[in-house]
């Protein structure tokens, strides 16, 4: 009898077994299809884009008359206030066409109707709507004010920036001014006061830059970008524009020779510093791409363009007491000097 029900059982079993294990394995290789559909959508790095990584320029852009115009802004960080207004609005415009780029230097103090403020709030007022927000109003307000669609924004906190410079073993900077800051913010100190001191001296450092080449570490280049009170010309935001400029350009040429730089540590620790110090609305396939671009443009194919001959500074009654800055003539002919810039540069 039980010889008999062995008989029956045992193909039953091993029936039962197998529809297991097959079902098994099939659930197991949909949770793999599933990771993976989901890291290609989050990252954008499907198996298309890194064979055209490696191969050609990489991931599709979203683009406009052959340009893929980014937004780089930059804040403090930190608790300080005003720790998310963006002091720096530079446009990076990518010619794909013709392996080219350009510079574009937004003035923060630039007056916006929409905001009823300075173009500088733009991401403080979108993060208070919603997480992200910021990222998408900054864009709006700023393709108002070059007159060009921007399809993708990067924001740069320099608190943290600085470690992904010195990860890259520092850069090396063309400093077009000499200028001396006496006033320039001592880190931590933002709040303190000074007895018997009414102007709170204690609180600042004086910094000086000379004119010429110079090896910058991350905190002495984030000295260089954020300096803001120098006499003369250069105590402007339009120089502060500049020198953000040539630390981007002095970033992009370090990033084109990695063997001056890269080492299996460094490598190991630079998207994580990257990571903590900017957010965007890119995927890493997109990310990758630009930065593959980039690194065929020759510096002397990067053109730096300022628009600050065409805003004027109108009296601060009529702006709640505000220093700010509008266009003399008006926005039309703004986007026509900025458009110009560019079609001279192809």
């Amino acid at each position: 009898m039980q010889a008999k029900l062995k008989r029956v059982f045992t193909p039953v079993i091993r029936k039962v077994f197998s529809i297991f294990l097959f079902a098994l394995v099939i659930a197991s290789l949909c949770f793999i299809l599933l990771r993976a559909f989901r890291f290609m959508d989050t990252t954008g790095l499907t198996p298309t884009v890194v064979f055209r990584l490696l191969v050609d320029d990489g991931a599709p852009l979203a683009s406009s008359n052959h340009r893929t115009n980014i937004l780089l802004m930059g804040v403090g960080g930190g608790n300080h206030d005003g720790a998310d207004l963006t002091d720096t609005m530079i446009v990076l415009s990518l010619d794909t066409k013709n392996k080219k780029a350009a510079l574009i230097s937004i003035p923060r103090d630039i007056w916006s109707d929409t905001l009823k403020d300075k173009i500088n709030s733009a991401y403080h007022y979108g993060e208070q709507k919603e997480k992200g927000g910021g990222l998408v109003l900054s864009r709006v307000i700023d393709e108002d004010v070059i007159g060009m669609p921007i399809q993708y924004s990067v924001l740069i906190d320099f608190s943290g920036f600085k470690n992904v410079i010195d990860l890259m073993g520092g850069i090396t900077v063309h400093v077009s001014q000499t200028f001396t800051d006496t006033q320039y913010p001592i880190p931590g100190k933002e709040h303190y006061t000074c007895p018997g001191d009414p102007t709170n001296q204690c609180d600042y450092e004086t910094v000086h830059f000379d004119a010429g080449t110079q090896r910058m570490d991350g905190n002495t280049a984030l000295i260089y970008v954020r300096s803001r009170h120098a006499e003369g010309s250069e105590g402007s935001d339009f120089a502060r524009s500049r020198r953000q400029q040539e630390v981007l350009v002095a970033l992009q040429d370090k990033l084109a020779h990695p063997q001056t730089w890269a080492t299996y540590q460094r490598l190991l620790a630079l998207p994580q510093a990257l990571k903590t110090a900017t957010s965007t609305d890119m995927n890493i396939g997109e990310l990758l791409t630009v930065g593959k671009q980039l690194l065929h443009v020759k510096q002397s194919n990067i053109e730096r363009i300022s628009f600050e001959s065409t805003l004027t500074q109108p009296p601060d009654y009529l702006y709640g007491g505000l220093f700010v800055l509008v266009p003399k003539e008006d926005w039309d002919s703004v986007h026509t000097y900025i458009l110009q810039k560019l079609e001279f540069d192809r």
